[in-house]
């Protein structure tokens, strides 16, 4: 009877949390923790409802808690790894990561079949990695980690574009231009990479080609307002250096 009450909870928990009523889920995983200490999924949703909230220390706490009761809760690491590095605790944020990342790589290589969700996650850390190392100029490991997000999820076109960035960055100007080249000519409706062309463009002293980059996005996009940003201060700069 006490295990039926706790999966009804459960139920009703969830529900509560996926249409965005933290406060009674909160009120309904605690009350499944006062009667049973190792539900870990309910550690785990309390965890989350923390992290939403803004109470960091809880949901570290709590996603400790679920590693406890299952070393092997996946999304459990993954999110104690973002929160980790998001405080600056990044020694631990990669540790946590590289573990779950080998249990992961071990599940699949027993089970022959890769987890898509458990793909974006990953993705996701390793672009939040690369995101850390491009901050502080440390391109060679933001390039290894903005692939490693590529090759997880290949339809992440904004780490096409960083990737671009990091190469004009370290001062491989052709590679840029053949990077943001080729995203354009796979994805002609991704605009973010004409934008991007048209910076790299006029940052080489090209302003001709960078205003037809600018210009062609919004041909597609009126309401592009970086384009239509960089276009007015490409052609103000361009009146005022001739007067």
């Amino acid at each position: 009877m006490e295990n039926r009450r706790e999966m009804e909870l459960m139920t009703k928990g969830r529900s509560c949390f996926e249409r965005g009523d933290y406060k009674l889920a909160l009120t309904i995983f605690n009350e499944i923790i006062e009667t049973n200490n190792n539900n870990s999924e309910a550690f785990f949703y309390l965890a989350n409802i923390f992290h939403l909230k803004g109470e960091i220390g809880k949901a570290i706490k709590a996603f400790n808690k679920v590693l406890e009761l299952d070393p092997c809760h996946t999304d459990a690491s993954i999110s104690l790894s973002v929160l980790y590095n998001d405080i600056g605790r990044y020694e631990e944020a990669k540790k946590i990561f590289e573990t779950a990342n080998q249990k992961v790589k071990r599940q699949s290589s027993q089970h022959g079949v890769a987890d898509p969700h458990l793909n974006k996650k990953f993705a996701f850390k390793h672009f939040e990695l690369a995101e850390m190392y491009l901050s502080y100029n440390r391109y060679d490991e933001a390039l290894f980690e903005y692939n490693k997000s590529i090759g997880l999820t290949p339809d992440n076109l904004d780490a096409r574009v960083k990737i671009a960035k990091v190469y004009a960055k370290k001062g491989f100007i052709s590679k840029a231009f053949e990077e943001l080249r080729k995203l354009k000519n796979e994805q002609p409706t991704y605009l973010p990479a004409g934008v991007a062309l048209g910076i790299l463009y006029y940052g080489n002293g090209n302003v001709l080609e960078a205003e037809m980059e600018w210009q062609r996005v919004l041909a597609r996009d009126p309401s592009n307002s970086e384009a239509g940003m960089y276009l007015n201060l490409a052609k103000t700069a361009t009146e005022t250096s001739l007067t």
